[in-house]
């Protein structure tokens, strides 16, 4: 890595500058929660991200180009990071997250029960926490340096950040998007609950592209559709696992505080592991055991 220059570090990856047209994206093993990075690490939760983007990004591709260049067999892809690093275009990114949700959940339900909205969307009266809503909407949100939370936004606030033109196709783009992977997920037996976005636009022809990451454990929520009941939080395959320990008497943790979280006991370390892995299984239909990059 050392021939290349370290651009930035996020909450899960690194990004390091390969030239003046391409940078590599590499997943780490670090989970966060509550905008603290936690002391713990996932064992191969970075292979993980990246086998499950490049699944979605391959399936997508007739929906909306992204920004991949090649994610396996690239020798500008080194050595020490293979499984878990894309080598993608650079591009100029759009300073907002596309959230796209067909289910009442998170700040979504948060927002809906002290207004009957979701970022200025009026929703039926009635609903509970994990309703399927009418049809899916698209609600942004702005994005927030590390250790903020990003903040929901009306639909016109965005428009007035991006203009009238790029807003509407971002939003025609993500709720397409969500359309196709709602559809595979459910023909997998899993709920795609809510997911987010990130877009950018091509140097050259001025093309929206999908970026970053996408459909993953991380920035999605999955429920089994087996056993969904609306009225609570379903069972999700991503690292609410994490959330929930975190927040119980277990932990000795007070989120209030300004004490950063403890570590994860090995029990939990192993089940979110096991819970990021069998989401790439189920939705890909493929094994994890044939990723490069294990040990």
């Amino acid at each position: 890595m050392s021939d290349y220059w370290h651009l930035a570090s996020g909450k899960v990856r690194d990004i390091y500058r390969v030239d003046r047209e391409h940078l590599l994206m590499v997943a780490s093993d670090r989970i966060s929660a509550y905008d603290h990075i936690l002391p713990s690490t996932i064992p191969d939760k970075g292979r993980v991200l990246t086998a499950m983007s490049a699944f979605w990004f391959e399936l997508l591709a007739d929906v909306v180009p992204n920004h991949v260049v090649a994610i396996l067999d690239d020798a500008r892809i080194p050595d020490e990071v293979a499984g878990r690093a894309m080598l993608v275009r650079s591009l100029d990114m759009i300073p907002v997250e596309c959230v796209a949700r067909g289910y009442l959940s998170g700040s979504g339900w948060a927002e809906y029960r002290e207004t009957g909205a979701v970022c200025g969307v009026p929703l039926p009266g009635g609903l509970v926490e994990s309703s399927e809503l009418p049809e899916p909407i698209f609600t942004p949100a702005t994005k927030a340096e590390f250790g903020r939370h990003d903040e929901n936004v009306s639909y016109e606030v965005m428009a007035a950040k991006v203009g009238a033109d790029r807003a509407a196709e971002l939003r025609e783009v993500t709720l397409a998007v969500y359309a196709r992977a709602a559809a595979h997920a459910q023909s997998r037996g899993i709920l795609l609950a809510d997911t987010k976005f990130e877009f950018g636009l091509d140097h050259v022809t001025g093309r929206l592209v999908l970026a970053d990451e996408v459909l993953t454990p991380d920035s999605s929520r999955f429920w089994p559709a087996a056993g969904y009941r609306a009225g609570g939080p379903q069972p999700s395959f991503d690292k609410q696992f994490v959330r929930d320990w975190l927040t119980s008497p277990a932990s000795g943790w007070d989120r209030a505080s300004d004490s950063p979280p403890p570590p994860l006991p090995e029990s939990v370390i192993s089940a979110t592991r096991a819970r990021y892995v069998e989401a790439y299984e189920t939705i890909s239909g493929r094994s994890f055991a044939d990723w490069p990059g294990g040990a």
